[in-house]
């Protein structure tokens, strides 16, 4: 596999904001063969539908609308996925055109799904939707022909920590997974219990033909079931088989803890039987255990050693593997989805998604971010502003802390290096400010001298103010006070400036954690802003938790409106209403963006066709756009 294909392939893929979203928490591969595992090659899903819907309120989601460069000049494939904190990967053949596609969770219940255009020998694989047929998955799905009619079902987890099974009553080309019963049972009728912090592996371990469910338990042992019927009509039943699976126990490096996992069962050795993959909250690896005895008698003896890869493999912890021969040369490569697990997630907010190519037996590492996305770490907020007065707009998209400085966070660059009406953006060096995190910045000219200054909300500091101490066309921004704006209350100060009143100066809107917002009217003169607060529960608006406030004209009537994004994802919209001196915002209940948790949004004509389109981020660190095709 070309790693250049797979990741600077620019084409196109936009989608209505209905089929968006993420998730699938699948683990381990399907695309093996050896003893009795499932062939995924027949199976197929329905396309997606590229159009406008009304619901969307005209705004569509596109993941590639223009380019944007890395540091090094190298292109995001998908510069507008969202970002990935948790990914969960599986590579199966989902349209029976005898190449691996890509299905990964990032998302509780969502699943996204990218198809393989390329070849078995070179992925090339292009988004298709966050939310595939709107299945609500859980924490986990596996995918398997349990009733081996030929297509493929689904096990998922069903809230909380049961399993649920969707069969497939479509074709093998054409899938439609309808929920049956309320939960996957014992043959005592008992409902199954998966902890939903480990993840289940299904395969057949002993090649009798009947599908094995392994359930890994927080104290480091394994549980197994065997299915004890396939109708075609009823979820399967699985008969109890023994809870200290092969007599393994996993002890991590951190002396005798264990704790959330995930498992993966493939023929590394290509012996004919399924090997053993574990990771575990408290191993910085992947654990490895070789099948020594066949087939139809396995032997998983010993104790499980990190897998062998060049280098090393050392992560937060929590790993998630999955092995697949995504280069079609006969092996199988390792990909690793990291969750975070007891050595510091934060440092693995970007670098999550590892793929490691085999090479003459030996694991060699091709790529960190296996789908290359603009990922910022975790809790991002894009910000769009001409920072150098060229008549385009920059973008600016920090983090709550920065995963190479753990102390504090980051603010990245990104300059327009397109037009107004075709932007292209290129990764500068990071605005400098003083540490502290949770940077939310808000842009305007405070001190009236034409150029552009900065106030910056922060997690306990409340906001501060950053002066241009430089020039229209190369600002330099200067702190003049890191808690110019203090907070009666709460944490994480996002602000927002907007002229409430229409005495010609920048008012303060600041957003926090409890989801109210504060009002600071501007007191000062045009030269010297000075803010003092009218109200910390600005007319009773709350958000519900984290409320992130941006002005902007949304109904086209020439009055700045309200928007909030929130902790639980979306946006509200609040309609200005009244006269210019004292407004009132009126919540449009009608208006909804299936925006990620803890929604960011900017809002702002990026490309120059005279309506306003939308950013955001999200908890997984990235950014998505949203078009405006109201027009």
């Amino acid at each position: 596999m070309k790693k250049d294909k797979v990741q600077h392939n620019m084409k196109k893929v936009s989608v209505t904001m209905a089929s968006q979203n993420t998730a699938l928490w699948i683990l381990g591969s399907l695309a093996i063969t050896a003893c009795g595992v499932y062939e995924p090659s027949v199976i197929s899903i329905n396309p997606v539908e590229y159009k406008k819907d009304k619901e969307t309120g005209g705004f569509v989601r596109s993941v590639d609308a223009f380019q944007v460069l890395d540091k090094d000049g190298q292109y995001y494939k998908y510069p507008f996925l969202g970002g990935l904190n948790v990914p969960r990967p599986q590579f199966i053949d989902l349209d029976d055109d005898r190449d691996l596609d890509l299905l990964l969770q990032e998302r509780t219940g969502e699943l996204m799904y990218f198809e393989n255009m390329g070849t078995a020998e070179e992925a090339d694989f292009v988004w298709r939707t966050d939310r595939y047929q709107d299945l609500d998955i859980g924490e986990w799905s596996r995918l398997l022909d349990f009733d081996q009619d030929g297509d493929l079902d689904m096990l998922t987890e069903h809230p909380f920590s049961y399993i649920q099974y969707f069969q497939n009553q479509g074709t093998p080309q054409n899938a439609k997974f309808i929920a049956v019963g309320d939960s996957v049972r014992d043959v005592n009728s008992k409902p199954l219990f998966a902890d939903r912090q480990n993840i289940p592996s299904l395969n057949d371990i002993d090649c009798d033909g009947n599908w094995d469910l392994f359930l890994g338990r927080v104290d480091g042992t394994i549980s197994r079931y065997e299915t004890s019927s396939k109708s075609s009509e009823e979820a399967p039943l699985f008969r109890f088989v023994e809870d200290r699976f092969q007599g393994i126990e996993i002890v991590a490096q951190l002396g005798s803890l264990h704790g959330a996992n995930s498992m993966a069962f493939a023929d590394l050795d290509d012996d004919g039987d399924l090997d053993f993959f574990w990771g575990d909250f408290f191993e910085p690896s992947i654990l490895y255990l070789e099948n020594t005895g066949s087939c139809n008698e396995p032997v998983l003896l010993g104790d499980p050693l990190p897998l062998e890869v060049e280098g090393s493999l050392s992560t937060s912890g929590y790993n998630a593997p999955t092995l697949a021969d995504i280069d079609d040369d006969g092996d199988l490569d390792l990909f690793v989805g990291v969750l975070g697990g007891a050595f510091n997630p934060n440092l693995t907010t970007i670098k999550n998604f590892l793929f490691y190519e085999q090479v003459d037996r030996n694991f060699v590492q091709r790529s960190s971010q296996f789908i290359y996305t603009l990922d910022v770490g975790s809790e991002s907020i894009p910000t769009l502003a001409d920072l150098d007065d060229d008549g385009d707009l920059d973008l600016l998209v920090s983090n709550k802390i920065d995963s190479e400085d753990p102390y504090t966070a980051r603010m990245y660059q990104f300059e327009n290096i397109g037009s107004a009406q075709d932007p292209s953006f290129q990764e500068r060096e990071p605005i400098n400010l003083f540490a502290t995190y949770h940077y939310a910045p808000a842009i305007g000219d405070l001190d009236n001298d034409g150029d552009l200054d900065m106030l910056v909300g922060t997690w306990n500091k409340g906001v501060s103010f950053y002066r241009n101490e430089g020039s229209r066309k190369e600002p330099d921004f200067v702190l003049v006070d890191t808690t110019f704006v203090k907070l009666t209350r709460g944490s994480n100060s996002t602000p927002a400036l907007a002229d409430l009143d229409g005495d010609g100066d920048l008012d303060l809107f600041v957003g926090e954690s409890s989801g109210e917002l504060n009002f600071y009217r501007n007191i000062g003169t045009p030269q010297e802003p000075s803010f003092e607060l009218v109200s910390d529960k600005f007319q009773d608006i709350d958000a519900g938790r984290r409320s992130f406030p941006i002005f902007a004209d949304m109904n086209e009537d020439g009055k700045k409106d309200l928007l909030l994004g929130r902790e639980p994802g979306g946006v509200l919209l609040y309609i200005r209403e009244g006269n210019t001196t004292d407004p009132v915002f009126v919540q449009d209940s009608t208006f909804t963006l299936p925006l990620p948790n803890y929604s960011t949004p900017s809002v702002a004509d990026i490309d120059g066709d005279s309506d306003l389109d939308i950013f955001s981020g999200g908890l997984a660190g990235g950014v998505i756009f949203l078009e405006n095709l109201n027009r």
